[in-house]
């Protein structure tokens, strides 16, 4: 059963005078979202999350045009688009209308931040700021975001998913602590999200899953029990930066599935004596985002390709109006979004960080007998 739930990190714990949009953007900003956190433990016994900070322009529309901040390699710059060639339904970006394909700007600019816990996940022990990653290549120009960290062996592994004009990709950093990472370039290529690797080889090599996106499914037939769309994949690697994808599917999105809009990798898995646990999210179609929530999956030990058992029914975690009532006046999104980014072993329990609503760090404890 769930035991705890509270919101460990939010907007307002965020410092934007360390912010490093401070070289070269004097206008004022704010913390649209800290959230989406990558999550483990420190050799110390510490936790780390790596919080997605989302900064945006306090007045982003000015003079009839709204304004996208864009990393450069002399520092930070505004961009101006027409209010009359974009349409601003959705809060966090913006699309550039006349063009064939769907051409999107962001009001924000994400980067990421080092929050160090303590051995339990309930108190703040440290902030740093001076181990922040933003971006640093052209391919990176629009931010850094949604951070998964995963340990193998002595190392660290963390992807990410790099924004800008030229791609929309995946990135690795890697570490030999956990706090100080190094980015290893690109891993896969245009729009292939949620990626995140397994805690530990599978015969001897590193698996991931990954989430492929595109503009067009293909349908099962009719009697099918599976509905296009995205869905979750594997892919291994013999050195973490040179990846295949499994020629067997992988998790896919259920007809019977209330969560069946998307779905889409969240913790890295971990090994239990039943197999690999995974915990994912489902995305139920309402308004312009959907309602996220938590499932989980167990997959076979020796071929994580064969899916064991699959709770897509009944949620493991779902959005908590109560914890994020103190904040509400921050809230942005129409609909219910928890979002599951990583999870640590701590005694009989499991600890869950998530980002709730977009907007903050949630931490949920769950026992790890729930999941037998």
């Amino acid at each position: 059963m769930i035991h705890a739930d509270t919101l460990i990190f939010t907007p307002d714990q965020v410092d934007l005078r360390r912010s490093p949009l401070r070289r070269g953007i004097a206008e004022p900003t704010f913390v649209l979202g800290a959230f989406n956190p990558g999550f483990t433990r420190l050799p110390s016994g510490n936790l780390l999350l790596m919080v997605r900070v989302a900064e945006a322009l306090s007045e982003p529309v000015r003079d009839d045009h709204v304004r996208a901040i864009r990393w450069t390699p002399h520092g930070y710059v505004l961009d101006p688009w027409p209010l009359d060639q974009v349409d601003m339904t959705d809060p966090r970006q913006f699309a550039i209308r006349a063009h064939k394909h769907r051409i999107l700007g962001l009001t924000s600019l994400s980067w990421l931040l080092p929050v160090e816990l303590d051995p339990t996940g309930q108190r703040i022990v440290a902030i740093h700021y001076d181990q922040a990653i933003e971006p640093t290549a052209s391919y990176q120009c629009y931010g850094v975001e949604d951070a998964r960290i995963t340990r193998v062996g002595d190392m660290w592994y963390m992807t990410t998913c790099s924004v800008g004009a030229e791609r929309h990709c995946t990135t690795l950093h890697t570490s030999t602590d956990g706090l100080h990472y190094r980015l290893d370039g690109i891993v896969l290529d245009h729009q292939n999200k949620d990626m995140i690797l397994f805690e530990g080889k599978v015969r001897d090599k590193f698996l991931a899953l990954t989430r492929p996106l595109g503009e067009v499914y293909f349908a099962y037939p009719p009697s099918s029990e599976w509905v296009g769309g995205p869905s979750i994949n594997f892919a291994q690697s013999p050195d973490a930066l040179h990846w295949k994808p499994l020629d067997a599917p992988g998790l896919r999105a259920r007809k019977g599935s209330t969560s069946a809009m998307k779905i889409g990798g969240g913790t890295q898995p971990v090994l239990t004596p039943d197999g690999w646990m995974m915990i994912y999210h489902g995305v139920e179609a309402q308004e312009t985002v959907g309602i996220y929530r938590s499932f989980w999956a167990l997959l076979d030990r020796d071929d994580p390709s064969r899916i064991l058992r699959i709770e897509d029914e009944t949620p493991l975690i779902e959005a908590d109006p109560m914890l994020t009532a103190p904040i509400a006046h921050q809230m942005y999104l129409p609909t219910p979004v928890v979002f599951s980014t990583g999870l640590v072993e701590d005694g009989d329990d499991y600890l869950v960080a998530s980002g709730e609503a977009d907007l903050a760090c949630r931490m949920t404890r769950i026992a790890r007998a729930r999941f037998a």
